[in-house]
């Protein structure tokens, strides 16, 4: 059991949003990561824990984007649908936060880092999709601004098992610590 301290600690969740949770996703469906987030959302809101939904949007000219070159992009071939950035249905409730970022990592660029803060929230458990993406690039910067990470790698998933195998067993440990949704215990 992984017992955390409720009035410092917030869940993170990374791009639960009908553009990405519909992808082709290995080892956990998105749809299995969206109802086990919903079943953890709940028991941090009922323990008065923050509740910080992240997606990823861009101007409708993507000016926004980063213009980097890359080997590979990861636009999809003929663009976004309209919804693509919308969180999935029955996920926020009206007092979560919201952060929206426009790169891999929700940190960078956002107020990701005052809200926490302010807020006093020294840990933040993490989960979405995609698991060596998004999840691991703000798992990688939480740990640099010092906070003390949490991944629930049963509400996460990426492309492959191989990447998702990678991430949680050479990756995550190195940033803190890697368990379940159901084991984690929030303290008043």
């Amino acid at each position: 059991m992984t017992s955390l301290q409720a009035t410092k600690t917030a869940l993170v969740l990374i791009d639960l949003q009908k553009g990405i949770t519909g992808l082709p996703l290995a080892p956990i469906s998105g749809e299995a990561v969206v109802e086990r987030s919903k079943e953890l959302a709940a028991r941090f809101r009922a323990s008065g824990a923050p509740v910080i939904l992240v997606n990823v949007a861009f101007a409708p000219d993507f000016a926004d984007a980063a213009h980097t070159v890359v080997d590979r992009s990861f636009s999809p071939q003929g663009g976004f649908a309209p919804d693509w950035a919308e969180l999935v249905d029955g996920l926020a409730e009206p007092d979560d936060l919201r952060v929206t970022k426009r790169q891999w990592g929700a940190f960078y660029g956002t107020d990701l880092d005052l809200q926490l803060r302010r807020r006093g929230i020294t840990t933040i458990v993490l989960g979405g999709i995609a698991t060596n993406l998004g999840v691991e690039s703000t798992a990688r910067a939480a740990h640099e601004h010092g906070y003390n990470v949490v991944l629930a790698e049963d509400i996460m998933s990426t492309f492959t098992e191989e990447m998702q195998r990678f991430a949680s067993e050479e990756i995550f440990p190195r940033l803190g610590r890697v368990t379940t949704s159901d084991a984690i215990a929030l303290d008043a």
